[in-house]
Order: C-alpha cells, then sequence, then structure tokens
C-alpha cells in the first residue's frame, strides 16, 4: 500500500471515529498532495508525499513558535495536535549520529574540502537523505564537516 493510500485510509478510520482534529489535518494533507497533483500533471510517489508533510511539518513548527511567542495558547496547541499527525506519515528519522557520518561520507565522496563546497554537499546530501533526517539539522552537520 503507497502511502497515499495509507492517508486516505486514515481519513476514512477518522471518518468513522468522529475524530473532527485528526480528520481536518489529514484533509489538509490530502489537498496539499491533490494540489500538486493538478499543479504538476504527475501521480505522486511516496518520496513525493514525503517531501509534501515534511513541508507541511515545517510550517507547523513555524506557526507553532510564532504562536508560543504570541502566547497564544489556544493557537499553539492546534498546531502541535496537527504536527502529532503529520509525524506519523514520515519514515523514521536517522539519529544526530547517524547524519554527522552520513553527511561525513558524503563530503568525502564529493571531495569538498571548504566552505565553499557548500552547496555540492548539501546536494547531494539532499539526494541521499531527504525525508530521512531534518535538513536544518544536516544543514549544520554539513557546515560543521566543511569547516573543520
Amino acid at each position: 500500500m503507497s502511502l497515499k493510500d495509507q492517508i486516505t485510509e486514515d481519513m476514512k478510520t477518522a471518518m468513522r471515529a468522529k475524530d473532527s482534529e485528526r480528520l481536518g489535518t489529514i484533509r489538509l494533507l490530502l489537498a496539499a498532495l491533490k494540489q500538486k497533483e493538478v499543479d504538476e500533471r504527475v501521480v505522486l510517489d511516496d518520496a513525493a508525499v514525503v517531501a509534501i508533510v515534511d513541508k507541511l511539518i515545517k510550517q507547523r513548527k513555524d506557526s507553532l513558535e510564532a504562536f508560543q511567542k504570541a502566547e497564544r495558547k489556544d493557537l499553539a496547541d492546534k498546531e502541535a495536535a496537527e504536527l502529532t499527525v503529520l509525524q506519523a506519515y514520515l519514515p523514521a528519522r536517522l539519529s544526530a549520529e547517524e547524519v554527522t557520518a552520513a553527511v561525513k561520507a558524503i563530503v568525502a565522496e564529493v571531495g569538498a574540502s571548504g566552505p565553499g563546497d557548500m552547496g555540492k554537499v548539501m546536494g547531494a546530501v539532499k539526494a541521499k537523505l531527504a525525508g530521512k533526517a531534518d535538513m536544518g539539522q544536516v544543514s549544520a552537520a554539513v557546515k560543521a564537516a566543511l569547516a573543520g
């Protein structure tokens, strides 16, 4: 079963359970998937679905932070609940040590020598670690590896 099919089945389950918060989040995700398919006239594979889920999670984290700064607990709680639902659709994330090891291997593979090679390394890293690691964490690991 593809990830998109799993999301659709989860929507049906949430409907039957009358879980309105979960249902709303899943519908939002399916709308984002459908929008991407219509805009680009493609059928999304699991990697593309994971990329969209990752994007929505980043949006939720940014919103959550803004609502917490503004002391809007009601909106922050809603974003946190959506974040929890969305994270269930991501594959298992790599640990910080695994990310660092993968980045060092890619730096050696690409032959990068300093901070000027950041773009070349990030391109290779994104291709290998997309959906498996938080790209903010990956970027920090690449900077550290290229700095010294």
